[in-house]
């Protein structure tokens, strides 16, 4: 697991955006605005299924 948190390169200045940090167990996300309040975490399974969906547009 990186230690560094990372935004998407398609967020704008509204700093209202997810912070993700990847590893190969798993795949924390986070508020950008709020880290103070923790992180959920997903197994690697479930975030591609997330970004698929996305990039699918089926959300």
């Amino acid at each position: 697991m990186t230690s560094d948190w990372g935004k998407s390169t398609y967020s704008t200045g509204a700093n209202e955006c997810l912070e993700v940090r990847g590893g190969a167990v798993h795949t924390d996300v986070r508020d950008s605005q709020h880290p103070q309040l923790g992180h959920i975490v997903y197994p690697p399974g479930a975030w591609v299924a997330f970004l698929n969906s996305v990039r699918n547009r089926e959300l």
